[in-house]
């Protein structure tokens, strides 16, 4: 029986030390939310007709964007249809509103020329010196900015889209002779051109988009044909969608003035995540398949662009909040206080009236505290999880979980000393009566947790999260920790002719 308790008290001791110093070691801690740290939070307002499958990927993309921004911990949320985004510790807060607040619709734009951008000129295009190096065509820069933008056709390998059972094969764009156009600076205006950027390094010219995603219905797939990766997808019917299509690809086919490299930019936040060669004037399939080098991932990530671009949701932005850093490090300062006297307060009140076992209810305390702050440290470095003010309301209200455990547990010792029984036997019986007391009074305490963090938003369901954490965690202290303590205590030496529990031991009662 000692033995087992000795490997029950020991293995949690270890346990707990080892997460501990893992958690150190690898830099793990617990992120600091909005309100804690400072930052910015944003709520955005879908507008028009949406499905909720298209809200789930616009949440998608808003979160691969945010991601991007570099931001420590961001906490992206639903709160029925709109989007709260918090972005604790950022450091440009207008540049995060702008990309957060971006309409994220996909564009298919004709390519006019494609190349690589030489910025050693004074030349400014979409806001920087930029030059697509090239032959003797002359495109007129921004108005406003001097110098002038030159151009030449790539000869890379592209992608290629054809309607779907069309053998693929891969062509280079050509040198074409442009006429002067104007170029905007603008590089998601659907009615201008723009100079815009791929995801590789290379520069397209592009004109005003001929079609958006709306184009294609929400099933593209990334597939293997012929053993390489494609992208298919189905397109809509009617003057919104294959007539559009049609209308655009004829022209690209055609290498008409409008689109005279046979290149469709598919451009997303003015970003060309691909521009594939077209190979049929008419997709009267109504199946699309786009070819090239294509990774799994790289198709993968291009059909999901596609099925968003087909759905697309607009926001608009409700509502923004920033929280200074300066508050946040008083709200955490003022949340490490309460917790700090909160623990003092029932310490000072178990000393008092419990005596010697106060030991072991400090120790319990310090082993539960590590386990929170380890579990917390690993789920913030693996989910994302951010600790916030109301976390740590939830937290510093668990203490009165677990100080109920201990209560719970020595009363019924003293109720077992008082009617004559040793310490030995009195704390054997009293917790095999008191856990289910305690597992009983956790389970409520969890069960209250789970409905809150289920039926509720924001900071109510960190409450609520954090609190059945730490219920958690005091279930497995009270039998892994508390239990054998206690149990090892009543069998040794230390307590005999002690008074604990407002009771005098005799020597004779601790054997």
């Amino acid at each position: 029986m000692a033995r087992r308790l000795y490997f029950s008290l020991v293995g949690i001791v270890v346990l707990v030390s080892s997460l501990l110093a893992g958690n150190l070691f690898a830099g793990n801690v617990p992120a600091l939310g909005l309100d804690l740290q400072g930052g910015a939070s944003v709520t955005l307002q879908p507008e028009g007709e949406f499905t909720p499958s298209a809200l789930a990927q616009a949440v998608d993309i808003i979160s691969q964007r945010v991601n991007a921004l570099g931001v420590s911990e961001p906490e992206i949320t639903r709160q029925g249809d709109n989007v709260v985004v918090n972005l604790p510790g950022v450091n440009d807060q207008q540049k995060a509103l702008d990309i957060i607040g971006r309409q994220g619709e996909l564009l298919l734009r004709p390519v006019l020329q494609a190349g690589t951008l030489n910025t050693d000129t004074s030349t400014t295009v979409a806001g920087s010196p930029t030059t697509i190096l090239g032959s003797d065509t002359t495109i007129p820069a921004t108005d406003g900015g001097p110098g002038s933008v030159r151009a030449r056709g790539a000869a890379t390998t592209v992608p290629v889209v054809v309607s779907t059972s069309t053998t693929v094969a891969v062509v280079a764009a050509t040198e074409t002779t442009l006429p002067n156009i104007g170029v905007s600076e603008d590089t998601t205006d659907p009615n201008v051109n723009a100079v815009l950027m791929g995801q590789n390094g290379e520069a397209f010219l592009v004109g005003p988009a001929g079609a958006s995603g709306k184009v294609f219905t929400n099933n593209a797939q990334a597939v293997i044909n012929n053993g390489s990766w494609t992208v298919t997808v189905e397109l809509r019917s009617g003057a919104d969608g294959a007539d559009l299509w049609n209308a655009l690809t004829t022209k690209c086919f055609n290498r008409d003035a409008t689109c005279p490299t046979a290149r469709i930019a598919i451009a997303l936040d003015g970003i060309v995540i691909s521009a594939p060669t077209v190979q049929e004037a008419i997709f009267a399939g109504g199946n699309v398949q786009i070819s090239g080098d294509f990774s799994q991932t790289e198709a993968r990530d291009l059909a999901k662009i596609l099925e968003f671009g087909a759905v697309p949701v607009k926001f608009k932005v409700a509502t923004v909040q920033t929280v200074s850093p300066t508050l946040g490090k008083d709200s955490l300062r003022a949340a490490i206080i309460s917790g700090i006297v909160g623990v003092l307060l029932v310490m000072a009140f178990f000393f008092v009236y419990y005596r010697m076992l106060t030991i072991v209810v400090v120790a319990g305390l310090v082993v539960s505290s590590g386990l929170l702050w380890s579990i917390i440290a690993l789920i913030s470095r693996t989910n994302g999880l951010a600790l916030t003010l109301s976390g740590v309301a939830g937290i510093i209200v668990s203490i009165g979980v677990t100080v109920d455990s201990y209560v719970v547990f020595f009363e019924r010792i003293k109720d077992e000393l008082h009617a004559g029984k040793s310490l030995r036997s009195s704390a054997q019986r009293s917790f095999q009566l008191a856990w289910r007391t305690i597992l009983a009074a956790d389970t409520v305490s969890f069960l209250g947790a789970l409905t809150l963090w289920y039926l509720t938003v924001g900071s109510v369901r960190g409450f609520a999260f954090f609190l059945g954490l730490s219920t958690v965690c005091d279930v497995i202290i009270a039998y892994f920790f508390t239990r054998p303590a206690v149990l090892l205590l009543a069998r040794s030496k230390f307590l005999l002719g002690r008074k604990i529990l407002g009771v005098a031991l005799p020597e004779e009662s601790a054997r």
